[in-house]
């Protein structure tokens, strides 16, 4: 599916996202994901903010992307699944499954996999711009492994997402980095993130409109490469979920991800980004108790990581205190 048209307006008096609502017949939170996504240009420019007072004249120009399908197939999909109830279920997405369905993507997703054994609720915002998400709370990236929830009701969906929202819940990843580390010395990132002012794929610290965003990060092991840099085995707590914030936080520390194309460089020893979400503790949606979630580290990444000259921590699957 190709992106349609760009639309090309001219502005009237207003808020951005105001202004674009009236002259395209669309929600003004419609407008504010396609501003947020880098879909809108004013005068040439990447909109920064959907509160920019446009004084009227001014060229709008909208690149929309292809409209989401509805129609999603269920798919007949192995699924490793750590945690399943009435409620919700938490799988170990491997790398290379899309969350859900979006603009070109419409098969081979965790939703697809999901429907081909489960119904899903269509919670409100369940079809938008970005796509078709039935239930789904949080997303990994496609090259991202590890911990997922989905919600099986639209009650627990709500529930799910306000403890995303308010930050009751505590993510810790796992991620092979290079750059210089020493074992055991933590570094805290609080650095904001906003999409990369020319590629709209990409996000960056500061970036366009950016937002809060916060990471811990622990090594567990490091090593020399034999080159004068080291490679470690880094524990990644986010205190925020902003899109690629891991990836973005490690490589603006000059350590990216190893095997991550966009924010560091291919690696002959893993054939992805080596980032893994390792343990997940949030509140049941029905009960309110700690529910703490555990996918083991894959197999490419501890072997890609022995392959550099790592040796794997005793304690490596133990959830951190």
């Amino acid at each position: 599916m190709t992106d349609p048209p760009p639309l090309h307006l001219t502005a009237t008096p207003g808020r951005l996202d105001a202004v674009l609502a009236e002259l395209t017949g669309q929600s003004r939170s419609q407008v504010a994901g396609w501003i947020e996504g880098g879909h809108v240009q004013v005068r040439g420019d990447v909109a920064r903010k959907a509160s920019l007072k446009l004084r009227g004249g001014e060229a709008l120009t909208v690149h929309l992307p292809p409209p989401p399908d509805a129609t999603v197939s269920p798919e007949d999909v192995p699924l490793d699944v750590l945690y399943e109830d009435e409620a919700m279920i938490a799988v170990n997405k491997p790398p290379g499954m899309v969350t859900h369905p979006a603009p070109g993507v419409s098969g081979g997703t965790l939703v697809n996999a999901l429907l081909g054994r489960m119904s899903l609720p269509e919670q409100e915002g369940a079809l938008g711009p970005d796509g078709y998400r039935p239930g789904i709370v949080h997303r990994l990236d496609k090259d991202t492994s590890g911990v997922i929830v989905v919600a099986k009701t639209v009650q627990a969906h709500a529930r799910l997402a306000a403890a995303f929202k308010d930050r009751d819940t505590h993510k810790t990843y796992l991620a092979i980095a290079a750059g210089t580390w020493r074992a055991e010395d933590p570094v805290r990132v609080d650095a904001p993130i906003g999409r990369h002012p020319t590629a709209r794929q990409r996000m960056a610290v500061g970036g366009v409109s950016p937002r809060e965003a916060q990471t811990l990060f622990t090594p567990l092991a490091a090593h020399g490469d034999g080159h004068g840099r080291t490679l470690a085995l880094v524990r990644a707590q986010p205190r925020t979920g902003r899109t690629h914030q891991i990836r973005v936080h490690l490589a603006h520390l000059g350590s990216p991800i190893l095997g991550d194309p966009v924010y560091g460089r291919e690696s002959q020893a893993i054939g992805r980004h080596a980032l893994h979400a390792h343990f997940l503790t949030l509140p049941h949606p029905v009960t309110g108790e700690a529910l703490n979630l555990h996918a083991p580290v894959p197999d490419d990444m501890l072997n890609a990581w022995v392959a550099l000259g790592g040796t794997v921590p005793a304690d490596l699957e133990t959830p951190p205190s």
